[in-house]
């Protein structure tokens, strides 16, 4: 099954036709969406047309021009958070070992069984779903802030902080009526019900 382009996927880049062939198909016969290059430097002059990877890249560590490290290195470098998994052969785990601790997601080594492949392949899909989840709840709260005014914020920052509205009121130099007028737009713009669970969403904001 082939992806369109906005659709998670599995990237999958093999420098030799016949493994790459037998990846695909394998992928494939599991429901699995793939897209197949001959190499690093397709998969980067993808990403250089402005094209994105969702879902995962499976990536052969022996390629040519540019081996899989090399080519992982650019992903790491255009700030590509797509979950990595490397093909390894017995010689190459040490390298794959160093990858992992620049964040790759894992290695499955040569000769693989199919289950174990396909199973680390969904893993890693799902990984990928929760991450894009969370950026799009992230990119909602960062809406969601932005249209509050700046009492509003200067209250909420208060709230969030555990203060009595009569602290919060002294402090602004404002009645209690008026923050807790502040207060309930908070809650509702935000969608929260509570102080804790104003703070947990400023927590997540970072």
């Amino acid at each position: 099954m082939k992806a369109t382009s906005d659709q998670a996927a599995v990237h999958l880049v093999d420098d030799e036709a016949p493994v790459r062939a037998a990846l695909a198909f394998l992928l494939a016969s599991h429901g699995l969406a793939v897209c197949s290059y001959d190499g690093g430097v397709p998969l980067l002059q993808r990403l250089d047309a402005g094209s994105g990877v969702r879902g995962c890249i499976l990536l052969d560590v022996r390629m040519e021009p540019l081996s899989g490290l090399q080519v992982y290195d650019e992903l790491v470098a255009r700030g590509v958070n797509t979950p990595v998994i490397f093909l390894t052969g017995h010689g190459d785990i040490r390298m794959a070992v160093a990858a992992l601790k620049k964040g790759a997601f894992d290695f499955v080594e040569k000769p693989f069984g199919d289950a174990a492949l396909v199973e680390r392949v969904r893993d890693a899909l799902a990984s990928d779903a929760e991450q894009q989840q969370k950026r799009s709840e992230g990119d909602s709260r960062g809406a969601l802030l932005a249209a509050l005014t700046p009492r509003e914020q200067d209250v909420m920052h208060r709230v969030a902080a555990g203060k009595l509205n009569k602290v919060i009121a002294d402090e602004m130099n404002v009645s209690m009526r008026t923050v807790e007028v502040y207060r309930a737009r908070v809650y509702a713009k935000l969608a929260v019900r509570s102080s804790a669970e104003l703070a947990t969403l400023l927590a997540h904001r970072g």
